[in-house]
């Protein structure tokens, strides 16, 4: 992590909560920054993790505050009300027990792992979780508050997606072409 950002005039740190914090306050840590970027791993165990601290409701302080939360795989999903995991195991579940600063669902990796777009689907249609927006890999979701604004990607094959029930038992599916990001 702190190597992507060498040849950036940034100050990097980071915050764990597990075995214990590695900050005397993980409050003021969090409230503190100008961006929180969250990587990948286990979003329920993450999301557990951070309820468990209390950092759950420091997030949305901070977030209100306007400092920027951002991440990509389940640091996307985690800002959501949920999409699906295999923080479970082997096996995809739909999950909605994400901070749900953002009142949408959320699709990670979906052009790198088929079996994401169809529970997503799945779940929308069900009802198990909300409308939301799904991404290819590099592609981000921009949002100002909870207003989805736009796609960006690091990527010109990337592109992001709206998912929403159709009303009836399916779902509808919107291509949304992202912005390329260049150097």
């Amino acid at each position: 992590m702190y190597g992507a950002f060498r040849d950036w005039d940034v100050e990097v740190s980071h915050l764990t909560v597990f075995p214990m914090p590695n900050v005397a306050d993980p409050r003021e840590w969090v409230l503190s920054q100008d961006m929180i970027y969250v990587s990948g791993g286990s979003v329920a165990n993450l999301a557990a993790l951070w309820r468990l601290h209390g950092l759950d409701e420091v997030f949305e302080e901070a977030w209100q505050a306007g400092v920027v939360l951002s991440g990509q795989s389940a640091g996307a999903l985690c800002w959501h009300v949920g999409g699906n995991t295999d923080s479970f195991g082997p096996r995809l579940q739909p999950w909605a027990e994400g901070l749900a600063l953002l009142p949408y669902s959320c699709g990670v990796h979906y052009n790198s792992e088929p079996q994401r777009r169809e529970l997503l689907h799945a779940s929308v249609a069900s009802g198990e979780l909300p409308d939301g927006y799904a991404a290819d890999e590099g592609v981000g979701l921009h949002y100002v508050g909870t207003e989805f604004i736009q796609a960006v990607s690091v990527s010109p094959s990337g592109y992001a997606y709206k998912v929403e029930h159709d009303g009836a038992d399916g779902v509808k599916e919107f291509r949304i072409e992202p912005r390329l990001l260049t150097a």
